[in-house]
């Protein structure tokens, strides 16, 4: 995901807390953390996961999609977003 993306900025922000968060879920097992509050804080990072894919993808529908079949690759483009959705939602 280049620069000339416009969520790219957000994107990477986003990860960033989601690393945190994770880290903070591995805190919380290495103290014995009660089970329901660790499924909790894991349910809640992978819903940050899914939402930061979610803008990764309509970026790249706002952005490459268009700009590749614009360019006269539309085959190319759609397959490639073909196995990008097909790896994403299993």
């Amino acid at each position: 995901m280049g620069s000339h993306h416009k969520q790219h900025k957000s994107v990477i922000n986003r990860l960033a807390r989601i690393e945190g968060h994770v880290r903070a879920i591995k805190e919380m097992a290495g103290h014995d953390r009660d089970c329901g509050d660790l499924l909790i804080q894991i349910a809640a990072a992978r819903s940050a996961l899914d939402n930061v894919g979610k803008l990764i993808l309509k970026d790249h529908l706002r952005e490459c999609v268009v700009e590749g079949v614009e360019s006269g690759n539309k085959e190319k483009v759609l397959a490639d977003l073909e196995g990008a959705l097909d790896k994403f939602i299993r």
